[in-house]
């Protein structure tokens, strides 16, 4: 790959959030000497309206390369090349707007879930309450890596999802 990681881009007093990105080619292709991603909080159940998505759009166009990545693996909205110049202003116009940057790094992922009770009639609880209540309550630990690797919490509230933990437990 000719991607090189740089841990050391960032917001200030965020340490998770944003992604940096440098290319090795950046003489041959200045536009990717600098690409960072960012990743965007998203709201529990990924609920949006058009509003906001034309925002983000708009915002894209503006400050980063324009290529958006919906709900990639993390389940935040990633936003996918920009320049070190440009975090700044992206974070301040994303903070005006009440968005919050989701969990990058050794730190708390951003907790996502299913759209449960909105859509779901066979949903056990409010996954998407649960996902909002606990996101604001450990929010801190999506923005400051304070773990020795990542955590990753997902809420469904379908009776059929099956649970997979990574680690052992001590009794077996």
């Amino acid at each position: 790959t000719h991607w090189k990681h740089g841990g050391i881009v960032g917001v200030m007093g965020y340490g998770g959030g944003v992604i940096g990105r440098y290319s090795e080619l950046g003489g041959m292709f200045p536009n990717v000497e600098h690409f960072h991603t960012i990743r965007v909080n998203q709201p529990a159940g990924w609920f949006y309206n058009t509003e906001e998505l034309r925002w983000f759009c708009d915002l894209w166009e503006e400050r980063g390369s324009g290529l958006t990545n919906m709900h990639g693996s993390t389940g935040d909205i990633v936003l996918l090349g920009t320049t070190t110049d440009q975090l700044e202003p992206i974070f301040e116009a994303m903070t005006k707007r009440g968005w919050d940057l989701g969990g990058s790094g050794s730190d708390l992922r951003t907790p996502s879930c299913c759209c449960g009770m909105a859509r779901c009639e066979y949903a056990c609880y409010d996954a998407m309450a649960m996902c909002h209540n606990f996101t604001m309550h450990w929010q801190d630990e999506l923005h400051r890596p304070a773990f020795p690797y990542k955590w990753k919490f997902k809420f469904a509230g379908c009776p059929m999802t099956a649970c997979s933990c990574p680690f052992d437990w001590p009794d077996g």
